[in-house]
């Protein structure tokens, strides 16, 4: 018996061997095959200018995270490619720099990104949010202005504000979503509320009841809903400057907030500018200097601003009142892509079958019609 069991052992260990040997071997074959374009590690907090022209892949429960207030067509991108590839640029990776940099203690520093239609500024919004998250900031994102002011159909008289005008179905939807995409940190800091609000005369938010039961609230009470946005990015600022958190506003489209009007009519039909609007003044004060430990990120477009179309540069399109609220900021210019940026994502699309048998030839032509602008180049390679 003992020769017997002996040599059972050593073939079953033998085994275990040869099985280990050909895992180890089959995962540096994978690694060695992996596509010159890519980027293996996913965390935004690693990627620095060595990272450049390549593309990363977000995690899928982060995708899930942003699939709803994602652009509609990156969205399209995603579910057609089935994952979600970013490709690192330079003003993602510089801003992360500046983020890693900073001194929370001072007042928060405001970064607007700004260039022409389509060259990937939300798209960059989308690497920095990831970055957020992985950072365990707060995240209040506020996705395209514009369509909140464009699409409302159940604007109402603010029940804490007369002046003003809600959007409390727009306002329902953004507290859900915040939840969700801050589920981690509401879960790890546990933040109370600081003071008390007054909602009606039977409904009170207490001081000291959970930052979460508040947002509950607003999700219930539909009729309060902005009252209660108003409330948690206060409470926030408050949250962060004692030091309990941290916080990144990301707004995409600001200029929206200094256009001269909107689509939403007020009782008397007439078409209302965006200071009547509650979450205007919310969002405004969200970048103001009175609070510290976070950061802010905005875009600024011709899209979100019909009065201001002559030029792409932030002093233009945010306007006199923009440009006080904001100033000092910070610009960074998004730039179509380079030509190494260009064919990185060409490769990309290869590799995902969105483009099949285009010759080298039809890349020049391509990058020539296109002017290599991200949004361009996805619409014109439809057909191929």
């Amino acid at each position: 018996m003992m020769p017997y069991t002996y040599s059972l052992f050593s073939r079953l260990y033998i085994a275990n061997v040869r099985r280990l040997a050909t895992n180890v071997a089959a995962k540096e074959v994978q690694d060695i095959n992996i596509a010159p374009f890519r980027i293996v590690d996913p965390c935004p907090v690693q990627h620095d200018e060595s990272c450049l022209n390549r593309i990363y892949t977000v995690p899928p429960d982060i995708t899930m995270l942003l699939k709803e207030h994602m652009p509609k067509e990156l969205w399209k991108q995603a579910s057609v490619f089935r994952e979600f590839g970013i490709l690192i640029r330079k003003p993602a990776v510089e801003l992360i720099s500046y983020l890693e940099q900073t001194d929370f203690t001072k007042p928060i520093n405001k970064y607007v990104l700004y260039g022409r239609v389509g060259v990937g500024k939300s798209t960059t919004l989308m690497h920095l949010i990831h970055y957020g998250l992985t950072k365990q900031f707060f995240i209040i994102y506020l996705p395209w202005v514009c369509t909140w002011f464009r699409y409302a159909r159940d604007a109402a008289v603010s029940p804490l504000n007369p002046e003003k005008l809600d959007i409390p179905t727009y306002g329902v939807r953004w507290l859900t979503f915040f939840k969700q995409l801050n589920h981690a940190s509401l879960s790890q800091f546990d933040l109370k509320v600081s003071k008390e609000y007054t909602w009606s005369p039977k409904e009170h938010t207490t001081a000291g009841e959970s930052l979460s039961a508040l947002i509950e609230f607003g999700i219930e009470r539909t009729k309060f809903a902005c009252g209660v946005i108003d409330a948690l990015v206060n409470e926030l600022k408050v949250a962060s400057t004692a030091g309990k958190c941290k916080t990144l506003i990301v707004i995409d489209g600001f200029n929206a907030f200094t256009s001269a009007h909107t689509l939403i009519r007020d009782d008397s039909h007439i078409r209302v500018p965006p200071d009547r609007i509650s979450i205007t003044s919310t969002f405004f004060n969200s970048v103001n200097y009175d609070w510290c430990n976070g950061a802010a990120i905005l875009t600024v477009d011709k899209k979100a601003n019909k009065e201001r179309r002559e030029s792409d540069y932030p002093t233009y399109l945010l306007g006199k009142k923009g440009f006080e609220q904001l100033d000092p900021f910070l610009p960074i210019c998004v730039e179509p892509y380079s030509r190494e940026e260009f064919k990185t994502i060409i490769e990309y699309y290869k590799d995902r079958k969105w483009i099949r048998d285009i010759s080298p030839q039809g890349e020049k032509e391509m990058e020539m019609l296109c002017a290599r602008i991200p949004a361009d180049i996805w619409h014109f390679t439809k057909p191929l």
